[in-house]
């Protein structure tokens, strides 16, 4: 069950809760953990000056194919680089088709 609730994304579902309280945003950065920020040097601190959120860049282009966390740090940089409105539809537009997609969810 477990697996399934994870592979369809469905255990992020109560992050909603978090959006609705106005502690998340449904576009934007990944949470850190708190062993991500213990690896942060002054320039990815920049990653937290947006709100995380459900999903973003990383679970977009790539997701649990990506493990340099180097290149998820790069993805939420770029994300705040080129943030729009359309770009946070486009995101989630990104998000909606990649949750359909046969063997794309995470592991």
């Amino acid at each position: 069950m477990g697996r399934f609730l994870r592979r369809t994304s469905l255990d992020e579902f109560p992050q909603f809760w978090n959006v609705l309280k106005g502690e998340m945003s449904l576009v934007g950065t990944r949470p850190p953990t708190p062993d991500e920020i213990d690896r942060y040097e002054i320039p990815k601190w920049r990653r937290l000056d947006v709100k995380p959120g459900i999903t973003g860049e990383w679970q977009v282009n790539g997701r649990s194919q990506i493990r340099d966390f180097e290149d998820v740090i790069c993805m939420d940089l770029r994300y705040q680089e080129n943030w729009s409105l359309m770009y946070d539809i486009k995101l989630i537009v990104k998000t909606i088709a990649i949750l359909f997609r046969k063997n794309y969810g995470a592991v």
